[in-house]
């Protein structure tokens, strides 16, 4: 079949603590994001969001999710922000194409019918990363364009994090009604992302890793403050964090990760910071 989906439950802290290895990437790691001529999502129930990849190659590909959802159509009761990070492609939204270059972004609100991916060419086909949450209120379809964007450049060389962050849904750029999502890249020589680390109890959040080298790897730590676990993660792999766990990242060398949000709030500096003193 072109699509696939799983589902990934629930966890409390508690629930972790005497998960071995395999365990922890059982539950909240995603080995195999984008597939070629496939649709391949997760569906977690932290919040109830949807992602997954979109990777077209000699005919078009879209979502369909009607029964698992309850719906006659897949975003009757949601909405959906898109990043394209691979060769160049189209999407339609119902009739309307757009293109969309690398790092081109698409945010679609509730109520949309149709939406359809297809690659320009299907050797070097794009690679659309898609995130869905549930919507109350439809907000208007809006294309985010990469050249549009002013990135918020933080961090700094000498603690390893100078990085750019790319806000794509965000109340900066369009209204959502809670999924927020952009783009980080860190600098050549720079490897940690969100340190010192933080939660927010009030969102989940998930990140996909990519742009990386084939032997590169990212050390994505989890849990708890005081009880701290971590997966290894290889390009264009993605993690599931939930809400009361730490998230922050080191890596072999530079890389580039999307992180998509939803919950309470669409407060992007709503975060509970953790003081160095309390990791273990």
């Amino acid at each position: 079949m072109a699509q696939s989906m799983t589902t990934r439950y629930t966890h409390s802290p508690a629930d972790i603590r005497h998960y071995a290895t395999e365990d922890l990437r059982r539950e909240f790691l995603v080995e195999e994001v984008f597939v070629p001529g496939k649709t391949v999502l997760t569906y977690t129930h932290n919040d109830r969001q949807i992602f997954g990849g979109v990777m077209p190659t000699d005919r078009p590909l879209s979502i369909h999710l009607t029964k698992e959802l309850g719906v006659d159509y897949f975003l009757e009761r949601r909405e959906l922000g898109v990043i394209n990070i691979g060769g160049p492609g189209t999407i339609s939204i119902d009739g309307t194409v757009e293109s969309m270059k690398k790092q081109d972004g698409y945010y679609i609100g509730k109520g949309t019918k149709k939406v359809e991916f297809r690659s320009d060419d299907p050797n070097q086909p794009a690679k659309f990363y898609c995130v869905s949450t549930p919507a109350h209120h439809k907000y208007p379809n809006v294309k985010i364009a990469i050249d549009a964007i002013k990135p918020r450049e933080t961090g700094e060389s000498l603690s390893l994090n100078e990085r750019k962050i790319y806000q794509y849904i965000h109340p900066n750029i369009c209204q959502s009604c809670q999924l927020q999502m952009g783009y980080t890249v860190l600098s050549p020589g720079s490897s940690w992302n969100t340190m010192p680390c933080h939660t927010h109890e009030r969102r989940m959040e998930t990140y996909l890793y990519f742009d990386m080298d084939e032997d590169t790897r990212v050390f994505h730590f989890m849990g708890i403050p005081e009880e701290t676990k971590h997966l290894i993660v290889a390009n264009e792999q993605a993690v599931i964090s939930p809400s009361w766990s730490i998230h922050c990242g080191v890596a072999t060398k530079n890389y580039t990760f999307i992180w998509a949000m939803c919950g309470e709030n669409i407060t992007y500096d709503d975060m509970d910071f953790v003081s160095m003193n309390r990791l273990k």
